[in-house]
Order: structure tokens, then sequence, then C-alpha cells
């Protein structure tokens, strides 16, 4: 045999092992995506063992940080509960309000739990849990301002929230000017240098802020008719039901447990998690 039938041949060889390792890798490629093809958002979370929660982190008693810095509030330890009745670890990611939804969309996140409200507009992009709390919407002011004494007052007025947020949204509806801030603490600030004339946000973060902030200079000057229900959001699709499912599941065994109940008194010092009350 010639040296260049020899390089010949084994060149031959070197293609057709080398053709036999592309078919065995194609096979190993293929059947992992057939092992991840068609598995909905449930299966995904179960598999990698833990659970993405969006939450802000600023919003006292819902999401928020101790003193030890510890991530801390209503929200949080729901979350956690859900997580528990999954049976998976619970990854939360704190950022602005405003991009908490978007990050939702994209699917950096599974769910969102910081007490969104439903809402109409919501509710055609997003899917809801059953309810685990419901708010009435306070009307915050200044002590010693004198204009506000109902929602059809804030015709005209300054207000400041988080712009894609609830209290936002019903601002603008009974003609108020908003402006767009990140956090209640911001609008607090806001509101105590005469830069605005109110602020909109849950009757019980009202106290919770004015128990953490004895000589605050607020009040409530209004409370809405409407009662808001608060639930967790999932992107809509085939691909989010049995989540959506696996969630109503565990909250109505905490509701059941009374967990719910427990939760909510320790962080509003009321049972907001019915809505008797």
């Amino acid at each position: 045999m010639t040296f260049k039938k020899s390089i010949a041949l084994l060149l031959s060889g070197s293609m057709l092992a080398a053709a036999a390792l592309t078919g065995c890798g194609s096979d190993n490629t293929a059947a992992a995506v057939s092992n991840t093809a068609g598995k909905d958002l449930l299966d995904q979370i179960q598999a990698r063992g833990s659970i993405t929660v969006a939450m802000e982190g600023t919003w006292a008693p819902w999401t928020y940080h101790d003193e030890n810095d510890e991530l801390v509030g209503y929200d949080v330890e729901v979350a956690k509960l859900i997580a528990n009745e999954l049976g998976v670890d619970v990854n939360f990611v704190e950022g602005e309000w405003d991009g908490l939804l978007a990050g939702l969309d994209d699917g950096r996140y599974d769910i969102m739990v910081n007490g969104v409200g439903v809402t109409p507009e919501r509710q055609e992009k997003y899917d809801f849990s059953v309810p685990y709390a419901y708010n009435k919407t306070a009307v915050i002011v200044r002590s010693d301002y004198d204009e506000i004494h109902s929602m059809e007052d804030l015709k005209g007025k300054h207000t400041a929230n988080t712009i894609s947020s609830t209290y936002a949204t019903l601002a603008e509806k009974y003609g108020a000017e908003v402006t767009g801030v990140d956090d209640l603490n911001q609008t607090i600030e806001l509101l105590l240098s005469n830069r605005i004339d109110a602020t909109l946000n849950t009757e019980v973060t009202y106290y919770d802020y004015l128990k953490a902030h004895p000589d605050a200079d607020i009040k409530i000057a209004a409370l809405s008719d409407e009662v808001e229900k608060v639930a967790i959001p999932v992107r809509k699709g085939d691909d989010t039901k049995t989540l959506l499912a696996a969630i109503n599941d565990a909250l109505a065994k905490l509701d059941e447990s009374g967990e719910l109940t427990a939760l909510s008194e320790k962080y509003f010092g009321t049972d907001i998690s019915k809505l008797e009350n």
C-alpha cells in the first residue's frame, strides 16, 4: 500500500468516525430537546427546583427590608408558602414597580407577588390567581391640607405614584395630574415638601408608614368606595395554566389553614385576606 493510499484510508476512516459521532450528537441533542419540548412553566419550575418571584422590596408591609436588611413582608411570606406547596425553593428578584411587569412579560420572572391589584386592563394581558388580599385606596395628604374630602376632589390636583400602578390610574380617572415616582418614601417626601397635593395608596400601607414614622405630618383625606382585589399575575398562555392552578390550590390551602389570616394580622394588624374585612 502506497503512502498516499494510506493517508486516503485514514482520512476516510476519520470522516466516517466524525460522521458517526455527529450522528450521535444529533441524537443526544434531539433527545435533550425532546425532554424539554412541551414542558409548561410549572414543569420547568419543578425541574429547576425554584420559582423566580419579582417584587419591589421597598413597600412596607408588603415587601421591604427590616433592620437587618432581610427581605420581609406579607408578600414575601406568601410567596415562600406558595413555593413550599409547589415543592421548590424561591428566588426573589427586586426591582422598581414599572420594570417588574415588563420582566414578567419577558419571562425573566415566573410570577410577581407585590400587592398587585386586579384591573380590567391588566386582565387583558395577564391571568390572575384568586385574590389573597383586599384593599381600600386612601388619599393621603398633609395634615394641614383641607381641599380634598372625596375622590372627586382629586380633579385638578397634583398627585404622585408609580406610573403603571392602579393608584396612578385611579388618580387620573378622577382628573388628577400624576407625577411618576419610584417608591413610597419618595412620594411622601414630595408630599411633605408641598410639591404635590396628595398621593394614593392602600389604607394599610398608610397605617404601616405612620407606625414607622409616628410624627409624619400626614392624614387620610378620603377612602375609595371600591375594594381592590390583590392577586398574583402570570403570563397568559397554555404554558402557564397548570402553574396558575397550582398557585390557586396553594392559596386555598393557606386560606383554609388560617395561615393567610395569621400573616395578614402579623403585618397589617387586621385580616385583609377576607373580602368581608
